[in-house]
């Protein structure tokens, strides 16, 4: 099930508006330079943002997401008929052989089961190429990000053509032990109408994601600070063996 933030049509349709700035993005599209790739998958690929900077650069690109409401707003953007969209998820794909899978932004930590996290893992695996490369990130848990998600530290109101101000914050429900809850609101001012979207994303420890990438087949090649996070978030690049 994907969050209300990117199932709902209008928090989907509102979405990158919201999240101007994809500066986190670059890391990625340096890995997808350094690893030469020319075939890319993206899981959870939401609006489609990383997978068309991908296809602008002449990469043959798959973007894959189980949020209808994201993918259409994908679909409808200018350049999307070089993206083959798919809805769903990383553990049931068509036969692929891709160069580099990726998972950006919140994608991996949104996977909180352990056994779909493992299939995440294994269909990205499949996916590869022989010697292609899977990367994402996730948030070192000993620095609590979540301390600075409350209202105080995350209201803003963000002016959105053709829909008017939208006040939209952050609010912590739950830490406990790896998997921490919040819920977003967004208040629609023009018309007053408030939706929620709650979420929970699992903070792993490193030794955890190495473990983990270890057991699904792949061979642990790096693991990079994040330049957006500098301290606070890690970069793991792992290779589907050769042989």
């Amino acid at each position: 099930m994907a969050d209300e933030e990117f199932g709902h049509p209008r928090l989907a349709a509102i979405h990158d508006s919201l999240h101007p700035d994809r500066s986190d993005l670059d890391p990625y599209l340096g890995i997808a330079q350094e690893c030469n790739a020319r075939r890319v998958l993206d899981v959870g690929c939401g609006t489609g943002t990383f997978a068309l900077l991908l296809a602008d650069r002449g990469i043959d690109v798959v973007g894959v997401d189980p949020a209808r409401a994201s993918v259409d707003v994908a679909r409808a953007k200018h350049g999307s008929e070089r993206v083959r969209w798919i809805r769903g998820d990383a553990s049931a794909l068509p036969p692929l052989q891709v160069d580099l899978a990726t998972m950006t932004a919140n994608v991996a930590q949104a996977v909180v089961d352990a056994q779909e996290w493992h299939k995440t893992l294994r269909g990205s695996h499949d996916a590869l190429r022989p010697g292609g490369h899977l990367v994402f990130e996730t948030r070192d848990p000993a620095r609590r990000a979540w301390d600075a998600w409350n209202r105080q530290a995350s209201f803003r109101v963000t002016e959105i053509p053709g829909t008017g101000a939208v006040e939209s914050w952050v609010d912590l429900v739950e830490a406990g032990g790896p998997l921490v809850t919040f819920r977003w609101t967004f208040v629609f001012t023009a018309d007053g109408e408030v939706l929620t979207s709650e979420s929970t994303l699992r903070f792993r420890e490193r030794a955890e994601v190495e473990a983990d990438l270890v057991a699904r087949g792949f061979l642990l090649k790096d693991v990079r600070d994040a330049p957006d996070r500098p301290g606070r978030e890690l970069v793991f690049v792992a290779v589907r063996p050769a042989s």
